[in-house]
């Protein structure tokens, strides 16, 4: 979608198809939407080194087999702990497959490099 970047709005959830970020093996594909704003993706399937790409930058990244329920423009909440998508304007719930806890805190630290961060200060904040 040429008009993407310019209509992607900060909170948005980005839905996908099978294989998303096949061909991304660097981090900034995950990073430059990640600093559009994107909140989580939501895909049937991920490329692995994308996948764990968002992870570490904290960009959650579930999987589901519901993602045909979602169309384009819909308006959507992703509740990132249950891994679920609800549809705002019909309340129906789009089932993701969970994130492990392990990779739940990271994200929540905000990826690889903040949370280990975290870890060498004992699990304090940052200052």
């Amino acid at each position: 979608d040429p008009q993407f970047a310019r209509s992607v709005k900060p909170g948005d959830v980005l839905i996908a198809g099978r294989n998303f970020g096949v061909g991304s093996s660097r981090e900034q594909a995950a990073q430059a939407l990640k600093l559009l704003g994107i909140t989580a993706i939501v895909a049937r399937s991920f490329a692995g080194i994308f996948y764990r790409n968002s992870i570490n930058l904290g960009l959650p990244a579930f999987i589901s087999h519901e993602v045909d329920r979602v169309a384009a423009g819909d308006a959507v909440k992703m509740d990132i702990d249950a891994a679920t998508l609800t549809l705002a304007e019909t309340g129906a719930t789009v089932r993701c497959e969970p994130l492990p806890d392990f990779l739940l805190d990271m994200v929540r630290d905000g990826g690889l490099v903040p949370h280990l961060e975290k870890k060498l200060r004992g699990g304090r904040p940052a200052a």
